[in-house]
């Protein structure tokens, strides 16, 4: 059995690894980044290497760092995680060239699965079936859109290396093949270091389903059964369950068999992840049901399979990895209840999604759930990696209790002064759709209006707030009721009724007047939250986190509102700028793209209006809230 175990990540999954490898008593040793220095798996582990700069191409990216890290600490393994150089066989190769195990599949088997065309070609060949579409070399813009037009749109443009969404459009006409087929080869290339893509045809009730296999050097090939990966937001998944809804015996048994023909026509050796996209326009049937890609690497999801089979994945990739057989056979597998898991974002729905980066000064977990973290309170989320800081996995005994049970845990994340996407989790996971089990990749974008409408706080909140207000200032009923408080007249004076004020509020930005009754001064029950001088602080409510404090028309957030000024969300790359200076733009325009938490951001035009500012420019880094452009309305 392996002794020593570099883990070449970081976050969440090299807080995993290092659980388990402590379990089995293996000796752990983490890599970080100028920005991970004190982050949570460099303080786990038992011992850490510093390996560059915060950008992780100067870091996590960097293999030769990782490898003379591992030498240096005498560790005889590395496990790469998932992300990163997980699927770079040139990576897995260096490792294995430095005498050093390599937790994974043969650099082969990378290569053969690492190219979505090359991979569809070979399934083909092994009797996978694959989607329709076009995986050649031409990448000529007017002949790949000859044969997106033969495919029949809607098409998908799919970069051929790399994965998580990134390099990945919907076409709906021919009129946007252009520019999709840019935006694509940019962020493929941004991203994966290949430009390269493919195009197949886009199903119009799709489910993503996805088997779990796992081989050892014995020859020994299984599966864990599937997973439903179908409710995603741009090609991201959000919530992942494990079994599939709707799946009979029959098509999973057809299902797992494809799965496991692709991972021997690779010889495949460790953990990995047989993608497939199903037509579900008339339930789950085997004959819809496609080959899209293989994940030679360990899934961000992998727990849920864990919570249905009993299995730690993690300990079987060390087994597997210090050449001993699979731990188990596949008929002494089987499915034990229902499990789900949702990512929790440090993002804000309510602002298109827009990651929030900041110290987390409060960030309490679930009570009864399994939660995956890379970052404990008094950590910080910065702009440098992905912005998913937790996952929330339940097990239930059916699929209808592992639901609720989830739904009751994103009502109890706790994040400040950091914004989750908790709320939008709730909304999703109580959809009708879902509770049906009638979910597609399309759900989020077919019921935006509904699932990403922002919670608005109940009167018992506002009310809380009103006295907090009160109570924060030093104010008594007396002074409320004798106006001496700016902005808060006595309404609805009578002399035989309850005294009553309007307190104005500013919260989450917008103002709020509140009538007050302050006959029930300190009796208000109030509901979770976190209370600062001033009458300022914050609110739990349905997954959302309610920020109040007195309103003050000077420096209000409401200020800047409307008078076209862009700033900066994050800080950031400037990756394209779609306007200049002077130019007139209209309302919704799209004005420049941001590239931050290695995803794009279109910052867009608030109104119809003239460009009078541009402080934009291609390639450029800018810091939070800086001044890039500068619209005047139209007269």
């Amino acid at each position: 059995m392996i002794a020593s175990l570099l883990i070449a990540n970081r976050g969440e999954i090299a807080c995993r690894i290092i659980r388990t490898a402590r379990a089995m008593g293996i000796r752990t040793v983490a890599v970080y980044s100028d920005a991970d220095a004190k982050a949570l798996h460099v303080r786990q582990a038992d011992e850490a290497v510093h390996i560059g700069a915060s950008p992780a191409r100067e870091s996590y990216l960097v293999g030769e760092k990782i490898i003379a890290a591992a030498k240096a600490t005498g560790a005889e393994a590395i496990h790469p995680g998932y992300g990163f150089l997980s699927e770079n066989a040139e990576f897995a190769q260096a490792v294995i060239d430095a005498g050093l195990i390599w937790v994974g599949p043969a650099p082969a088997s990378i290569t053969a699965m690492g190219l979505k065309d090359a991979a569809k070609t070979l399934m083909a060949e092994a009797g996978v079936p694959v989607t329709p579409g076009y995986m050649g070399e031409n990448q000529e813009p007017a002949f790949l859109a000859g044969r997106a037009a033969e495919i029949g749109y809607p098409v998908l443009i799919k970069a051929v290396a790399g994965g998580g969404g990134k390099g990945m459009r919907k076409v709906d006409d021919a009129a946007d093949f252009a520019d999709a087929f840019a935006s694509c080869q940019r962020e493929a290339a941004a991203s994966f270091g290949n430009a390269h893509v493919l195009i197949e045809k886009y199903i119009q009730r799709p489910r993503h389903i996805e088997v779990q296999v796992f081989g050892d050097t014995h020859g020994n090939i299984v599966h864990l059964f599937e997973r439903d990966c179908s409710l995603q937001r741009r090609h991201q998944k959000v919530i992942e369950e494990a079994p599939a809804p709707g799946m009979d015996e029959v098509t999973r048994q057809q299902l797992c068999a494809a799965a496991v023909r692709a991972a021997k026509a690779v010889d495949y050796v460790g953990a990995g992840t047989i993608e497939f996209i199903a037509d579900a326009s008339e339930g789950l049937r085997a004959d819809r049901i496609w080959f899209m890609e293989m994940n030679t690497r360990l899934q961000v999801e992998h727990p849920v399979t864990e919570e249905i089979t009993g299995v730690d994945l993690v300990e079987w990739q060390l087994h597997v990895a210090s050449g001993e057989p699979l731990p188990k056979k596949q008929e002494e597998l089987s499915i034990n209840g229902w499990a789900m898991e949702a990512r929790l974002y440090a993002e804000d729905p309510a602002t298109g999604f827009l990651p929030s980066i900041g110290p987390l000064t409060e960030f309490e977990q679930p009570s009864y759930c399994r939660w995956e973290s890379g970052v404990e309170q008094g950590d910080e989320v910065t702009s440098f990696y992905d912005p998913m800081i937790a996952k929330i996995v339940l097990r239930g005994e059916d699929r209808e209790e592992a639901r609720i049970d989830l739904i009751q845990a994103c009502h109890q994340v706790r994040c400040a002064p950091v914004r989750t996407n908790a709320w939008f989790l709730i909304r999703a996971l109580e959809h009708p759709d879902f509770e049906k089990g009638e979910v597609t990749t399309g759900l989020i974008a077919d019921n935006a209006d509904g699932l990403l409408t922002p919670p608005v706080p109940s009167d018992a909140c506002l009310q809380a707030a009103a006295e907090h207000v009160i109570y924060g200032n030093g104010w008594t009923v007396e002074t409320v009721s004798g106006l001496s408080v700016p902005d808060q007249p006595l309404t609805g004076f009578r002399l035989n009724a309850p005294p009553r004020s309007v307190v104005a509020l500013e919260m989450n930005g917008i103002r709020r007047d509140i009538a007050y009754d302050l006959a029930t001064y300190g009796l208000l029950f109030a509901p979770d939250g976190q209370f600062n001088e001033g009458g300022a602080g914050w609110f739990y409510e349905s997954g959302a986190r309610f920020d109040f404090r007195p309103f003050r028309a000077e420096g209000s957030a409401m200020g800047a509102a409307g008078d076209g000024t862009i700033l900066s969300p994050m800080p950031g790359r400037i990756i394209a700028v779609e306007v200049a200076e002077g130019q007139a733009v209209t309302k919704g325009q799209k004005l420049l793209t941001l590239e931050a938490m290695k995803m794009e951001h279109s910052l867009t035009a608030p109104f119809d209006g003239v460009v009078v500012e541009l402080n934009a420019e291609e390639g450029a880094q800018v810091e939070v809230e800086a001044l890039l452009v500068r619209i005047e309305a139209i007269k």
